[in-house]
């Protein structure tokens, strides 16, 4: 492993690891940048054994919990979920905002299966589903965010009857506080309008890490030429790094725009700017392309918030291809997903810094992730605190102080959404 990545995962707590299942073999760290073929397939084998390991604290809950009744409430654009027990037990979840076009699968594919089932099988439950009715023909986002949005809902449910956080129903609490990063956009904006834009939205929040765009994806537009304000990468990375200094934690994403050849003269242009981690410089799913940018480059690369499958996510891991993995919680299918993409990165003396989906509660639930996450990264992702929903929280303010969020510690969620705002939802029927 190159040096400056591996110090990277060393600052970002991967050396913290407790648990056996979690902790960095002496193997691991020798690993150099070129894994062989037989080394790969034998780390692969690793991980699969990984993957078997049983998330949710099945022991917490004695009695069989079975669902009752599993509803998609709709409110114009606003979704939630609502499980109930049939012992009388409630939990509740906030969709993501793609819901309004991927609610036929929530109510066709997903709801059907989970009727009936007992959830402390939760771990079994969700691989399961992906073969029900040939799910998984549904992969990605399309399936992941329903799947998730149920998820969510369940583990609210179970919180509530066990008297436990989120966190604390599938893993042990390791960062009770969540330091920030705040994400940036703007690729279409001129160069002094990006900056001047970065600088308000740093200042409006007391974080010490900052995210920036690069390359000029023009996903905002149907214009099929736009090519974005061609030079503006080059000058803003050391723009940034010159006005903020060398104490503000900076990172930046491409979100798969670059081809090999650039990523990696963009990737130099970073190293020599002290940038921590270059996200998705080329296409997500090209994994030898982005093997051989890693190869390349020292900056350690991240990659995940597009990945489908626990598959990716292995090969890239057990072939040195990325350093830090960054599952959505919402796109992936949820949190016991998610923090089994983590078990794998921290097998091998990586990171996590999962992608946050925004709107709706996804600050919230990516916090109670990150919070059980013993390799997370130094920073994790925020896009502000603007929601519709309306809601109380008693054990956190849920504002950044001092660069970081109090992660919520009351039952399930950790927070009390307004009665009112859901009686404005009515159910989805299919």
């Amino acid at each position: 492993m190159k040096s400056t990545r591996r110090h990277f995962l060393t600052k970002a707590g991967a050396a913290g690891l407790a648990s056996p299942l979690l902790a960095v073999t002496a193997r691991g760290a020798e690993v150099t940048d070129r894994v062989r073929q037989p080394d790969a397939e034998a780390r692969q084998a690793r991980l699969r054994d990984v993957l078997r390991q049983p998330v949710l604290k099945k022991e917490l809950f004695k009695s069989p919990v079975i669902i009752e009744s599993l509803e998609l409430l709709r409110w114009e654009d606003s979704f939630l979920c609502r499980v109930r027990s049939t012992d009388g037990a409630e939990g509740i979840s906030v969709a993501h905002s793609g819901m309004r076009t991927l609610y036929p699968i929530f109510l066709h594919n997903l709801q059907p299966f989970f009727l009936g089932k007992d959830i402390r099988e939760l771990d079994l439950i969700l691989d399961r589903v992906f073969i029900y009715g040939f799910n998984f023909r549904y992969n990605g986002i399309s399936l992941g965010l329903p799947l998730a949005t149920i998820e969510l809902a369940i583990l609210d449910l179970l919180g509530r009857i066990a008297g436990r956080s989120l966190g604390q129903l599938i893993g042990e609490i390791h960062h009770p506080e969540v330091a920030v990063y705040v994400a940036t956009e703007w690729r279409e904006r001129p160069l002094e309008e990006t900056f001047d834009r970065i600088k308000k939205a740093v200042a409006e929040y007391d974080a010490k890490a900052l995210k920036i765009k690069v390359g000029y994806l023009m996903f905002m537009t149907k214009d099929m030429y736009a090519k974005g304000p061609v030079g503006k990468t080059e000058r803003l990375i050391p723009i940034l790094r010159e006005h903020y200094g060398r104490e503000m934690a900076l990172y930046a994403d491409a979100n798969s725009y670059y081809e090999v050849d650039e990523a990696i003269r963009v990737g130099k242009l970073l190293e020599e700017n002290q940038y921590s981690y270059f996200e998705e410089p080329v296409m997500y799913d090209d994994f030898e392309a982005i093997k051989k940018v890693a190869d390349a480059l020292t900056i350690p690369i991240a990659n995940g918030e597009q990945d489908q499958s626990f598959v990716n996510f292995r090969w890239l891991i057990a072939n040195d291809g990325i350093e830090i993995v960054q599952p959505d919680s919402y796109y992936f299918g949820g949190l016991i997903r998610s923090v089994k993409v983590g078990r794998m990165a921290a097998a091998f003396g990586k990171s996590i810094v999962p992608h946050m989906s925004g709107g709706g509660l996804g600050f919230l639930y990516n916090i109670h992730l990150v919070s059980v996450l013993p390799n997370a990264g130094a920073h994790h992702e925020f896009k502000g605190l603007d929601t519709q929903v309306r809601f109380e929280c008693k054990t956190s303010p849920l504002k950044v102080v001092g660069g970081k969020i109090k992660v919520p510690t009351g039952p399930g969620s950790g927070v009390e959404i307004d009665p009112d705002f859901i009686k404005r939802h009515r159910p989805v029927i299919a």
